[in-house]
């Protein structure tokens, strides 16, 4: 649903708006503690990385997308992961 919604978007606002979308794996925050407690010790399995994303990972990405350097970027789902879907993961 993410994907067709940013492409959907994208068309249709374009050339004015750019529309993109940030897609995280799981980011140490409050929300996912308890998740990242658990895991940690097989982190390594999962991301090729090594290590779950830190919320400014995120924060970086966005900055990107809203920033000048990305203005010829549109429709794109920006898959943060540290890699685990190469493995399979998340």
């Amino acid at each position: 649903m993410l994907v067709a919604l940013t492409r959907s978007l994208a068309v249709e606002l374009g050339p004015t708006i750019r529309v993109n979308a940030v897609a995280p794996a799981v980011v140490k925050t409050r929300f996912a503690e308890q998740l990242v407690a658990n895991a940690q010790d097989t982190v390594h399995e999962t991301y090729p990385l090594a290590r779950f994303g830190e919320p400014e990972d995120i924060a970086h990405a966005v900055t990107y997308l809203l920033s000048e350097d990305s203005s010829w970027v549109t429709g794109q789902i920006h898959v943060l992961d540290g890699g685990a879907l190469l493995k399979g993961g998340v």
